[in-house]
């Protein structure tokens, strides 16, 4: 089975609706941004920092996407979604479409001068967070795949979201960290990694306000150098 790669762009939003259908399917309420907020990252493409909403298609049906960013100040990405379709069986969909989009990652980071990147953060709903036994193994499967393809689950910070919808307060999700170099992330780098995701991605791109987001850093012992 062939899988067809495209970027979603400003001008180019062919896929970009059955992305939303599916991706309104695959997350619960409270880690799901806005449509506007995708819209938003598509104008957050200025380098050396970068910006990919990848799809994954298959006989020209949507089989997977993701987006993420880079960020050239911590030389590292961001994934913030991977999604994929649950009609379309392809064994190793997810693997390949993290593999893609981490290779798109790395190659903003050799075009801002880097060798490679030093690593890639993201977030996901933690045991807690899950109301049914069909969530749990759902979540017992995220945890499976990522460490399966390179991630570390951070257990040095107790990491928080800042609330997405102004009626929810911020939300502990785990932080995973999947080390591209030969060192491991110190705490400091982790906790400066946080502070431009947060500034770069939740203030910027989802307009979250200052305070909201200082009020977060504050409750991890995270302090803005700044």
């Amino acid at each position: 089975m062939t899988i067809n790669w495209v970027e979603i762009t400003e001008e180019s939003l062919e896929h970009y609706e059955s992305a939303m259908k599916l991706y309104d399917q695959a997350f619960p309420i409270e880690v799901r941004e806005p449509h506007q907020t995708f819209l938003r990252g598509l104008q957050y493409t200025k380098r050396p920092n970068n910006y990919h909403f990848l799809v994954g298609l298959v006989d020209n049906q949507l089989a997977s996407f993701a987006t993420g960013h880079y960020f050239a100040k911590i030389n590292a990405g961001f994934i913030v979604y991977i999604v994929t379709n649950p009609e379309i069986r392809n064994k190793g969909l997810g693997s390949k479409t993290l593999f893609k989009i981490e290779e798109l990652l790395n190659k903003d980071a050799l075009l801002a001068g880097n060798s490679t990147m030093k690593a890639i953060f993201l977030e996901t709903e933690t045991p807690e967070m899950v109301h049914t036994e069909k969530e749990k193994q759902d979540c017992l499967k995220r945890y499976q795949f990522f460490s399966r393809n390179g991630y570390e689950k951070c257990d040095e910070i107790p990491y928080l979201q800042p609330a997405l919808h102004d009626e929810m307060g911020d939300i502990p999700l785990d932080l995973f960290i999947k080390n591209l170099d030969i060192n491991k992330r110190s705490k400091d780098e982790i906790k400066n990694a946080i502070v431009t995701i947060y500034k770069e991605k939740y203030q910027l791109v989802n307009g979250i306000d200052k305070s909201i987001i200082d009020n977060c850093l504050k409750k991890m012992e995270i302090e803005d150098e700044e």
